[in-house]
């Protein structure tokens, strides 16, 4: 097994019992949920499997749903992710992804952050509306969506550069 499998089985592992520890029984005033799990569809390699990270990432938002309760709304959201991580990575980036030069873990740039912060609005916004799925409430999707993402925000890059790998 290569080294970039294990890490990300790693990555998986410990993010999923993180958020299904810790992480879901935050809950500050109803509005601000922290999903920082879906670190393991952001860091995913840019190089790597399109489909090994669309079966994983349905894996990984299965587990949660199983841990959760939410009958397949976090299994959606991580597909969508990880389909359309392809579409923010050129967005984000430009001519340093069609290169495949892009390295998250690096010093925080703004193609990175405009990269974490589409890709985490993304994810809670198709979360907070298929959990609803009313669009009576969608003044109440807007607001989850905000606060969830800018705490999600913070939370992945405290623990991306927590856990930064060391340069040799």
């Amino acid at each position: 097994m290569s080294s970039t499998l294990i890490v990300n089985i790693l990555r998986f592992i410990l993010l999923l019992a993180a958020q299904v520890i810790i992480f879901n029984n935050i809950n500050f005033l109803g509005y601000i949920n922290p999903f920082p799990y879906i670190l393991f569809i952001i860091l995913f390699p840019v190089n790597g499997n399109k489909y090994g990270l669309l079966i994983a990432s349905f894996f990984l938002g299965i587990v949660m749903d199983m841990f959760s309760n939410s009958g397949g709304v976090h299994a959606a959201a991580c597909l969508v992710l990880a389909y359309v991580r392809p579409y923010i990575f050129k967005f984000s980036f430009g001519l340093s992804y069609e290169y495949q030069t892009v390295r998250l873990n690096d010093v925080l740039t703004t193609e990175r952050f405009s990269f974490i912060l589409i890709a985490v609005a993304i994810h809670h916004l198709t979360l907070f509306l298929l959990e609803v799925f009313k669009l009576n409430f969608i003044w109440d999707i807007i607001v989850r969506t905000l606060f969830s993402t800018i705490f999600s925000i913070v939370l992945c890059i405290i623990l991306i550069y927590l856990f930064k790998p060391s340069r040799r």
